[in-house]
């Protein structure tokens, strides 16, 4: 049997496109799954819009509204260190006064307390060193009286015995009597002498105790005054005034509170403050993303999970990591120009830690795209 040429060729026609069907149907599945796959991960993506912020946020520094400024010490840009002096306020110059006659005040009455205490103490110093005159040398010259009372006591008692013994001797005719006169005679001066030399120490002793308390008086005299000298100078009052003059005077310096970079500066040299305050201040070396992520989404937002940062100010898009999720669900802070947008949506700030810190530095509170990887 012989099948014509056009049967053979539309045969050949229709196997080439079941053919073509087959092949192409594998193609087709895969794509679908791609996008499915595609689809899932752009779900469990979280997207939000962010504001920039250094780290530690933005810190206002101020002072007494009205005040004025005295000397501005820094410019916008400038980098600054925990502590560095900002600003000096009007009232610097009299604060400063006040504080150096305060510590002319207290170096005066240093001085003058260590002259009342050299005074004093060389007061009393002689004081006790009277003392010691009056306890070794009177001391000695008692004793010596003593030692010659003895004495004296002996040849008394050797007279009496001799008395007593002429006594006798006159009785019996031995003598005269005025030999018994004679040593009647001596041994009434003996008890003359002695009599005298107990006087005499007596007085000693009695001048001895009368020269010991007053010099003892002196010395407690001298202590007093001593003691007197020291509260009146009121070296104590003197000292609390100039911590209080240094307070008063530091009050009059403005310090930055961090480390960072000034951001604004509001009040310059001779301008009253203001409310704003008189600078901004943020640690631009290290910018973070607060981004507001709706409460329905939240849930998918962990620690650590990777973000993608972009904005049209950006020469690239920037990398960061999330470092916290808020713990408190409030309204939308970021400004969006979208009409439709959901102002009173409520949302959970997101804190992302980010890469490149230097390329967006100068950008605090710029508006950005967040895209939370999942």
């Amino acid at each position: 049997m012989i099948i014509p040429l056009s049967i053979v060729g539309i045969l050949a026609i229709g196997i080439l496109e079941i053919e073509q069907v087959f092949l192409t149907q594998p193609p087709k599945a895969k794509t679908i799954t791609a996008n499915a796959q595609s689809q899932r991960n752009q779900v469990r993506s979280v997207t939000a819009l962010g504001r920039l912020e250094p780290q530690g946020e933005v810190i206002t520094v101020g002072g007494n509204v009205g005040e004025r400024i005295g000397q501005l010490l820094v410019k916008e840009g400038q980098q600054v260190k925990l502590g560095n002096a900002l600003a000096y306020l009007d009232s610097y110059q009299e604060r400063l006064a006040e504080k150096n006659a305060a510590a002319s005040q207290l170096e005066e009455a240093r001085t003058r307390l260590k002259a009342e205490s050299m005074f004093g103490t060389a007061q009393i110093q002689e004081a006790e060193s009277r003392i010691k005159q009056i306890k070794t040398p009177q001391l000695s010259e008692i004793a010596a009286q003593k030692s010659t009372i003895a004495g004296i006591a002996v040849d008394l008692k050797a007279k009496e015995k001799d008395l007593e013994r002429f006594y006798f001797l006159q009785k019996e005719g031995a003598i005269s009597q005025q030999s018994l006169d004679d040593k009647a005679l001596a041994v009434s001066s003996k008890q003359n002498e002695l009599n005298s030399a107990k006087a005499t120490l007596a007085k000693l002793e009695k001048s001895r105790n009368t020269s010991l308390q007053n010099a003892q008086a002196q010395v407690k005299s001298a202590e007093a005054n001593l003691k007197l000298a020291e509260s009146k100078v009121q070296l104590a009052s003197a000292d609390s005034n100039l911590k209080l003059a240094i307070a008063r005077l530091e009050r009059t310096i403005i310090r930055t509170p961090i480390s960072g970079q000034i951001l604004k500066v509001f009040a310059h040299s001779g301008e009253a403050i203001s409310d704003q305050g008189i600078m901004r201040i943020g640690n631009t070396q290290q910018m973070y993303v607060v981004a507001e992520v709706y409460e329905t989404d939240v849930s998918k937002v962990k620690v650590n999970q990777k973000a993608l940062i972009s904005s049209s100010a950006f020469p690239k898009t920037i990398e960061g990591v999330v470092e916290q999720v808020g713990l408190e669900v409030g309204k939308k802070d970021v400004l969006n120009t979208d009409p439709v947008a959901k102002i009173d949506a409520r949302v959970v700030e997101v804190k992302i830690r980010l890469k490149d810190s230097h390329l967006i530095a100068g950008l605090t509170n710029l508006e950005v795209n967040v895209v939370i990887k999942p």
